[in-house]
C-alpha cells in the first residue's frame, strides 16, 4: 500500500515523469562498479597505539592503495606524502579524537556501512542504463573517512571518492558542528548512489555553451537532473533534486509564479554572477525569488524545461539532448508554460 501511495504521489508531482516513453532497452544489463573499501582498511589501524601508528601499518595502506593513499594523505589530511613521521602521529588523532567526535563517528561509519549491497546494486543498474547512450569508462568508487572534510571528490586518476562520514543521517549529532541545516537533507546513506551519478555526469558532461546566461546554465543543469532521474526511476523526484518533500511541493505550488518572476525581472538572459549564484548555487533559499523557496531553483526550473522539451519532441534521443547546446532553441521547442 505504501508503494502504491508513493507511485500515485509521484505521478501527480513528478518532474521527471516521461509518460509512456521508454529511454532504455528492455533488460539492460547492469554495469560492474567496483567499490574499494579504503575506510575499512584505515579503521583497522584503530587497534594500534593512541599516540603513534607503526610504520608497517602505513606502508600496508600505501601498498594496498597505491593511487588513493597519496591522494588521501595530501588532500584530506593536508600532509605531504613524504612526511611519514608526522603522518604516524596524525592518524591516531584522526582515529581517536573525541573533541570533534571522530572516534564516535568512525564507529558509526563501520556500523552504517557494514552492508553496502543496496548501494552497489543501484550503481550497477544506473551505470548500466547510462552506457546505452553514453558509453564511457566506468569509475572506481573509493569509500573513505574524511574527518567531516568532504562528501565527494574526484581522484587524480579519474575515479570518485566518497567521504562516508558525511552520510550518517540528517539527524547525526555531530553534523550540527560542521554544516548548515539546509545541507543535512542529503547527508544520508541512501543519497550516495544519486550523488555519485550526479557528480559523474557533471564532471564528464561539461558546460559547452559559448554563452553563460542564466538560461544556458539552467538548461545545462536541467539536462543533468533529467537524465539522473531517468537513471534512478525508483527514486522520488525530490530525492533526486536533493530537496525535502515539502520543498518539492513548494516548487510545484509556485512554479507559475517563479517563472513569471524570472521573466518579469529579465533574469533569464542575465550573466551577472550574483544572479547566477542566487539561482544555481546551494543555499537555504533562492534569494532572487523568496526566502520561503528552496535553494537552486534555477536547476529545478531548468529540469522542468528539459522535461517539457523531451515530452514535446519524442524523436529526440538522450544522446541528441546532450549534444544540443542551443538553450534558446530547447526553451522554444519545450513549449514550457507553467
Amino acid at each position: 500500500m505504501k508503494r502504491l501511495f508513493n507511485i500515485l504521489i509521484t505521478t501527480l508531482l513528478l518532474v521527471s515523469c516521461t509518460g509512456t516513453r521508454s529511454y532504455f532497452p528492455d533488460n539492460t544489463p547492469p554495469a560492474d562498479i567496483h567499490i574499494l573499501r579504503f575506510d575499512r582498511s584505515f579503521l583497522k589501524l584503530d587497534v594500534f597505539s593512541d599516540s603513534i601508528t607503526p610504520v608497517d601499518a602505513i606502508e600496508e595502506l600505501y601498498d594496498e592503495y597505491p593511487d588513493f593513499m597519496p591522494f588521501w594523505v595530501e588532500e584530506i589530511l593536508g600532509i605531504p606524502v613524504e612526511d611519514t613521521t608526522y603522518l604516524r602521529r596524525v592518524i591516531p588523532q584522526f582515529l581517536h579524537d573525541t573533541t570533534y567526535g571522530f572516534r564516535t563517528t568512525n564507529a558509526k561509519c563501520a556500523e552504517t556501512f557494514a552492508d553496502i549491497t543496496d548501494i552497489q546494486k543501484e550503481l550497477n543498474t544506473a551505470f548500466g542504463r547510462l552506457s546505452t547512450f553514453y558509453p564511457t569508462e566506468l569509475p572506481e568508487i573509493y569509500f573513505f573517512i574524511s574527518g567531516f572534510n568532504r562528501a565527494l571528490s574526484g581522484t587524480p586518476d579519474g575515479n570518485i571518492a566518497v567521504g562516508i562520514d558525511m552520510y550518517l543521517g540528517s539527524d547525526y549529532e555531530y553534523y550540527n558542528r560542521v554544516v548548515y541545516d539546509y545541507q543535512k537533507q542529503t547527508m544520508r546513506k541512501e543519497c550516495i548512489p544519486v550523488d555519485i551519478m550526479t557528480y559523474f555526469l557533471f564532471t564528464h558532461i561539461p558546460f559547452a555553451s559559448e554563452k553563460s546566461r542564466l538560461l544556458e546554465n539552467m538548461i545545462y543543469r536541467g539536462k543533468i537532473m533529467f537524465i539522473t532521474s531517468l537513471l534512478f526511476p525508483d527514486e522520488e523526484p525530490w530525492e533526486v533534486a536533493g530537496y525535502t518533500r515539502q520543498q518539492w511541493q513548494w516548487c510545484i505550488n509556485n512554479e507559475r509564479a517563479v517563472w513569471g518572476l524570472i521573466m518579469d525581472k529579465k533574469d533569464l538572459y542575465k550573466t551577472d554572477p550574483l544572479v547566477l549564484t542566487s539561482y544555481l548555487n546551494d543555499g537555504p533559499f533562492t534569494s532572487e525569488v523568496s526566502q520561503q523557496s528552496p535553494g537552486r531553483l534555477g536547476m529545478w526550473v531548468g529540469w522542468r524545461i528539459v522535461q517539457s522539451y523531451m515530452e514535446h519532441n519524442p524523436q529526440v534521443t538522450l544522446k541528441q539532448l546532450l549534444a544540443n547546446n542551443d538553450a534558446q532553441l530547447i526553451l522554444e521547442q519545450s513549449k514550457y508554460k507553467p
